[in-house]
């Protein structure tokens, strides 16, 4: 428990600090983020339980990753992460999960995510920013990626990219859990990081 409310601190600096930085009031965050002025204040207190859609909408909007809304400071040259370690963003009711691993540093970073779809469960992701590129390596199992309307069989093995700017939704497909690694490549720039 003090792991969250510690987690939850450092969401509510993070986006306080970054709202802050683009010069956006609560109110303008939260008429561009659609997330309720109620909630952007709870959230800046360090108070409520965000999930991953509200996180990703905040992050867009602000030009930053998810990941910078929820990591502290830098804490050395290598980081060594466990999936065991870091808590799910996303859990869906048959048992499925993301959980974001890490976020590189740079003037373009990337996220990554491991998945675990439970068949049939599925993920729908609202547009990121423009720029935004994601890129799923199926592991084990099968999935049907879903962007803009078409969908796409992804097996065991095979990796498919799309730009990340209009709507996409992973669901598991066949009889055995899917498991993939998402990386998330975030635009270039100053806003960026």
């Amino acid at each position: 428990m003090a792991e969250t409310a510690a987690a939850l601190r450092t969401v509510a600096h993070n986006v306080r600090a970054a709202r802050i930085r683009a010069g956006l009031s609560l109110e303008e965050l939260s008429r561009r983020a659609q997330v309720s002025k109620g909630a952007l204040v709870g959230l800046e207190k360090a108070q409520g339980n965000p999930n991953l859609a509200t996180l990703v909408r905040l992050a867009d909007t602000l030009g930053i990753s998810v990941s910078a809304l929820m990591q502290g400071p830098a804490e050395g040259r290598v980081r060594v992460v466990s999936a065991a370690d870091v808590a799910p963003l996303w859990t869906g009711e048959q048992g499925s999960e993301a959980r974001l691993m890490l976020t590189t540093s740079g003037p373009a970073p990337v996220e990554v995510w491991r998945w675990r779809l439970r068949p049939d469960e599925e993920y729908p992701s609202h547009p990121h920013q423009a720029g935004v590129v994601e890129t799923v390596s199926v592991t084990s199992g099968r999935m049907t990626l879903v962007v803009d309307g078409a969908e796409h069989t992804v097996e065991a093995g095979q990796t498919a990219t799309f730009d990340g700017d209009t709507s996409h939704t992973y669901r598991g497909s066949g009889s055995e859990t899917c498991h993939f690694i998402m990386t998330v490549h975030l635009p270039p720039g100053p806003s960026a990081t």
